[in-house]
């Protein structure tokens, strides 16, 4: 029988190729009318590579992960935003 992943489990304890493959399979399936266009999604991805509060993916002053915030036309930066 094979057990679900524990919400609450530490990064140590999660398998980090299954955990990008979730995110992409989350952004994947996002509502095209939800769904940030390819152009802004790359745009706002190089702006968040730049930034000082990117950690391993996630933005450390909301815990986000970036990738899935990014996608979502609804969201903007937590910091500053006119950023994105």
């Amino acid at each position: 029988m094979q057990t679900k992943p524990c919400r609450k489990c530490l990064l140590a304890e999660t398998n980090q190729a299954e955990l990008y493959a979730t995110i992409q399979d989350y952004i994947k399936n996002i509502p095209p009318e939800q769904k940030t266009p390819a152009a802004v999604y790359e745009k706002r991805l190089q702006i968040c590579k730049s930034c000082t509060h990117l950690l391993n993916g996630m933005c450390v002053l909301c815990g986000c992960y970036i990738e899935l915030r990014a996608a979502k036309k609804n969201q903007q930066c937590v910091e500053d935003a006119n950023r994105w």
